[in-house]
């Protein structure tokens, strides 16, 4: 699976969000679904999905789907 898709994949299903109303502007806490659970949920379903481990700093850098590609490019993981 195309890494872009599999990261899109992982947020709609960790955060429960309907893929029809999903877009790539979707920032932590503008939506009632991405709190702080829902933020630990989504790193969890990155780090497993993408077989990673996230530094702590980078988990609370992660604000938003495209931060989150940025991020995830660290990790040697390409879009």
């Amino acid at each position: 699976m195309e890494n872009k898709k599999k990261y899109q994949d992982i947020f709609i299903e960790s955060l429960s969000i309907d893929a029809a109303s999903f877009n790539e502007d979707i920032k932590y806490n503008e939506i009632p679904e991405w709190d702080s659970i829902g933020h630990m949920t989504l790193v969890s379903g990155l780090e497993e999905g993408f077989k990673i481990s996230m530094e702590t700093d980078d988990i609370v850098d992660f604000s938003s789907y495209k931060k989150g590609i940025e991020i995830l490019e660290k990790y040697k993981i390409n879009f």
